[in-house]
């Protein structure tokens, strides 16, 4: 049996008692980074044998990981916080094992983007996790065009040196919305900090962060339009071009300039 095992994000204290079992139990511990890993085990006293998974080699290492799984061995997957697969290693394994029709678990816990999201304030009933963005801004931009018109809380990971070029880039693309920071979660200095998307975090970024946006304050029912038939819409209604522009770029949320393309021959 392989087991996907949620380390603390912070506090060592937050680790379930299944999971020290299963750790103590286990024959190997597949870890993201042994020497971070290892201050987390030997707090605990737990001895075993670890081997390195992680991003880099998640096919190598897991096709080892297999042929031990076969042999009858168990193992336990963690990674440097959090829950395996979430942002983290574990996917490729996941799915090699489902292959093979080998058995594996999770055993529940720690999860920044959650632990986030309970301290931010936002609506937790509808939300869209999108993990670490990409690092060219063109790219960022086209992933978040995507859910511009979600009428939910977008929440995504960001490292401190790309913090303040990922709240821009959602603010070029989302317009003004009400945004939290929070960062270190569980700890000492655990902060949820409001502000405003036009503003940004103020200060030196340190830590990593996990950044929430906070729904538009009202959605158009035009925004299930594509975006040609939404500028269209308000052409046929009378609105000379740059304002039908204005007025669908309100309505989702965006700039007048990310609509301009689809206007061109209208």
């Amino acid at each position: 049996m392989l087991y996907l095992v949620a380390t603390p994000i912070g506090n060592l204290k937050d680790i379930s008692l299944r999971a020290l079992e299963v750790l103590k139990a286990a024959d190997e511990i597949a870890c993201e980074d042994t020497r971070h890993s290892a201050t987390l085990l030997n707090h605990y006293g737990i001895k075993k044998p670890l081997v390195s998974y992680h991003k880099f080699n998640e096919r190598a290492s897991g096709e080892k990981i297999v042929e031990k799984l076969k042999a009858g061995k168990n193992i336990a997957l963690i990674t440097d916080a959090g829950m395996p697969v979430i942002s983290d290693p574990g996917a490729t394994l996941v799915r090699m094992l489902m292959d093979e029709g080998l058995e594996y678990t999770v055993i529940p816990g720690a999860c920044a983007f959650v632990s986030a999201l309970a301290l931010s304030g936002l609506e937790g009933t509808k939300f869209c996790f999108l993990g670490f963005l990409p690092d060219k801004i063109g790219e960022k931009k086209a992933l978040l065009q995507k859910y511009a018109s979600l009428d939910m809380t977008i929440v995504f990971y960001s490292a401190p040196h790309d913090a303040d070029k990922d709240i821009a880039c959602c603010y070029s693309v989302f317009g003004e919305r009400n945004a939290v920071a929070v960062k270190e979660i569980t700890k000492l200095h655990e902060s949820a900090v409001r502000f405003k998307l036009s503003e940004g975090i103020e200060g030196e970024k340190r830590g990593e962060y996990v950044i929430l946006i906070d729904k538009p304050e009202k959605v158009s029912e035009l925004n299930s339009l594509t975006e040609k038939e939404h500028i269209k819409y308000y052409l046929d209604m009378g609105y000379d071009k740059k304002e039908a522009l204005k007025a669908a770029a309100k309505d989702r949320g965006v700039s007048k300039s990310d609509l301009y393309k689809f206007a061109i021959d209208l």
